[in-house]
């Protein structure tokens, strides 16, 4: 490149790690000063117990202010899809600094924009034509909340209001996509939230409350629910359903074979919308463009964010169906909006995104490995505190148990233990970066970047062989 600078260069320009071990403290101790984390006990953090400091990544993995590398097996968080340091993507987002750095989608349109609405209404399922901009997954989900009510009132619908959910899903933590939230330590400390939250089971087979020896019949069960839900409320009172493809909250509860073509068939029954969430499934994550292909059912309406860009700059969507659309087509605007939604360098670098999905097969290399990361992480099952292997695509999790046999949980201060006190310090000691997560049962995540090979698949397996293994000797 010349004399040019490489991105790794410009982000490090001067804050070159002279003597790693003081530079990562003087980072640490700034950041415990003015910097406030996002979903983080910022008290935990001391001295002796140092804020992660990450300063650059390259491929599939990051590197810490000490020089220490990481694999990163959440891809930043379900986002960096594509991994780390692309040159050619920043290389597109500075092209398009120099058209146009920013103008707004209020009442005017860019060329970025409107390429990739095109683009995107030319990957999704049935007539899901009509792309709304956001900045974010919340946002979306917000504003898909929103469209749905007033759709409704547009066509006379005036009380329905009400959007249901399944229990333990996270959609993001605004005041409306909270509601729509199930996680109780995200809501209390917020209540009241915005009426007319309805919750619903989960997917989750492992622990079914109904035919647990038939997980077709299970599906089907979820989603009857959904329908006893919408009769005990009152269908004329229900605006929305919100599902993830894949539930992520809980550990990737997948569908079972017909639950979402139920789904599909109940709210079409009673004229509820469908909103198929796909902020994480979404471009490629489960190995097609969205989840709604991968099970075979058009929603009225899909959410995403996150892989969009493959992390390299904030954006979200709403993509609608054109049914959803036509009564916004004579006089009535949809009163909603953010400065920042469909930013032309964000465009930009979407487009480059899904450029690089085509022409690199991404979604083959996702498919081709598969299965491989099922089996691998599948014998993992012959350590005790295994119990259960979940997910698809490269989306995984396994939940964490007292008992296999009687599929006993970790709860309270045996759940901090084993989570936060040993499983996942000792993953990040080992150069491993994915998620313990004990919303709801205790599960470890894990959704590498959609460019990760089988080595890689091997690195996590073995690295969770060892810490789940050195886990069983102090329970």
């Amino acid at each position: 490149m010349g004399d040019q600078m490489t991105i790794h260069e410009m982000i490090t320009d001067g804050i070159t790690v002279t003597n790693p071990e003081h530079e990562s403290h003087t980072f640490s101790e700034r950041a415990r000063r003015n910097l406030w984390l996002q979903m983080s006990r910022m008290g935990s953090y001391s001295e002796t117990n140092e804020i992660p400091i990450m300063v650059r990544g390259e491929g599939t993995h990051v590197y810490d202010a000490n020089g220490k590398r990481y694999f990163d097996g959440l891809s930043g968080l379900f986002t960096n899809s594509l991994g780390h340091g692309r040159t050619d993507i920043g290389q597109a987002a500075a092209k398009q600094i120099g058209e146009l750095g920013f103008f707004p989608l209020w009442t005017y349109a860019h060329p970025r924009a409107i390429e990739l609405a095109e683009k995107i209404a030319s990957l999704t399922p049935g007539d899901l034509n009509r792309v709304f901009f956001t900045t974010g997954g919340g946002e979306a989900v917000e504003s898909a909340w929103k469209l749905a009510r007033q759709y409704h009132r547009l066509r006379g619908d005036t009380d329905r209001y009400k959007v249901i959910s399944r229990d333990v899903a996270y959609h993001g933590t605004t005041m409306g996509a909270l509601t729509i939230t199930s996680l109780d330590a995200y809501r209390k400390q917020f209540e009241p939230l915005v009426p007319g939250a309805v919750k619903v089971p989960t997917t989750n087979f492992y622990h079914a409350p109904e035919h647990a020896d038939n997980y077709e019949a299970f599906g089907l069960w979820s989603a009857n629910q959904i329908e006893e839900a919408i009769l005990r409320e009152g269908p004329e009172t229900v605006a929305a359903v919100f599902l993830e493809p894949v539930q992520n909250a809980g550990g990737c509860f997948v569908p079972p074979p017909g639950y979402w073509q139920k789904v599909r068939e109940i709210c079409d029954r009673y004229g509820v919308i469908l909103v198929s969430d796909e902020v994480i499934c979404g471009f490629g994550r489960l190995g097609e463009w969205f989840g709604s292909l991968k099970y075979d059912y058009v929603p009225d309406i899909i959410t995403v964010a996150k892989g969009i860009t493959a992390g390299y700059a904030p954006l979200g969507a709403m993509i609608v169906s054109d049914r959803l659309y036509e009564p916004f087509m004579d006089e009535d605007a949809f009163m909603h909006g953010f400065t920042w939604a469909g930013h032309p360098v964000s465009c930009a670098i979407a487009l480059k995104t899904i450029e690089i999905i085509e022409t690199e097969g991404v979604l083959e290399n996702v498919r081709a490995n598969e299965a491989y990361f099922h089996d691998s992480l599948n014998s993992l099952r012959e350590i005790p505190i295994v119990g259960d292997v979940r997910g698809t695509g490269y989306f995984w999790g396994i939940e964490l148990v007292k008992d296999q046999s009687t599929k006993e949980t970790w709860q309270g201060e045996d759940a901090e233990r084993l989570l936060r006190g040993y499983v996942s310090p000792e993953m990040f000691r080992r150069g491993l970066i994915c998620r313990s997560d004990d919303r709801g049962d205790p599960v470890v995540q894990l959704a590498p970047p959609l460019i990760s090979t089988r080595e890689d698949i091997d690195f996590m397996v073995n690295t969770l062989r060892d810490v789940f293994t050195g886990a069983t000797k102090l329970v």
